[in-house]
């Protein structure tokens, strides 16, 4: 979905995008203001997510800044009220920020523990806690995206912890339709698997090897995980719920590994 499409999907709606200044939280950011949606667009970067805003205001988009920790309950509610004094409302939210940390199972240590649990499941669950509250009140109902990850799904070398927290991020999807569904909210993930971007692409063999151990021959783009991540909070998807969309190009059916 883009303004080349004509599209005008989401005009009218406003939404939060966390871990939005660059990657997949960007395009996503970009993509929904493209199609008409006003974003508040968060980073714990002050820079990245000021830079972000800034590339996608210059393209026509309606898009503010909100830089903070999201793992912070302050932070949590200030961006919930950011949103409603800016824009007037919130109806969609896209809970993308989230940390990767690589260990030994063996050598793994509580301080990083305690570091990727705070940020993947605390700032998630609150974050979602306080969006929806405000989406009840609306009485509109609403949608909510979860960024999860293949490594939930299949075991990747080194990312024990990591994907432990993102299989709980697709259960807490699965979880809230209970609580969700009867205030005409949607919730589900979206669920990488090997991506290009700017962290990735660090890499130099990222791009061949994954090319050659995906069924499709190449691993995604942003753009392709926005696509898809669009479409969950879109009104086409208001029957879907705690659904838990992977996008790898079919590489979580072979599970070839990377090593």
């Amino acid at each position: 979905m883009d303004k080349k499409q004509g599209s005008n999907s989401f005009f009218n709606q406003v939404a939060i995008v966390t871990g939005a200044g660059i990657g997949i939280g960007f395009e996503i950011a970009r993509q929904l203001a493209a199609n008409g949606a006003k974003v508040v667009l968060n980073d714990i970067d002050q820079d990245l997510a000021e830079k972000a805003s800034q590339v996608i205001s210059k393209e026509g988009g309606i898009c503010r800044a909100f830089a903070g920790d999201i793992s912070e309950m302050s932070v949590i509610q200030d961006i919930i009220k950011f949103s409603v004094e800016n824009f007037g409302r919130l109806d969609i939210l896209v809970a993308n920020a989230g940390i990767t940390t690589f260990g030994d199972f063996w050598e793994y240590q509580t301080a990083s523990m305690e570091h990727l649990l705070r940020v993947n499941l605390f700032g998630t669950f609150f974050l979602t806690q306080a969006a929806t509250k405000q989406m009840v009140v609306q009485g509109q109902g609403g949608s909510v995206l979860l960024t999860s990850s293949v490594t939930a799904h299949a075991a990747h070398k080194n990312l024990a912890a990591y994907g432990m927290t993102k299989a709980a991020i697709d259960q807490l999807a699965k979880n809230l339709i209970v609580d969700l569904a009867p205030h005409g909210i949607n919730i589900n993930t979206i669920v990488p698997g090997a991506t290009l971007t700017e962290r990735t692409l660090e890499d130099a063999e990222y791009i061949s090897t994954w090319s050659r151990i995906t069924p499709s021959g190449k691993p995604a783009t942003i753009e392709d995980i926005a696509h898809a991540a669009l479409f969950l909070v879109s009104p086409l998807s208001r029957q879907i719920m705690g659904q838990n969309l992977v996008i790898d190009g079919g590489w979580t059916s072979v599970g070839v590994s990377p090593y």
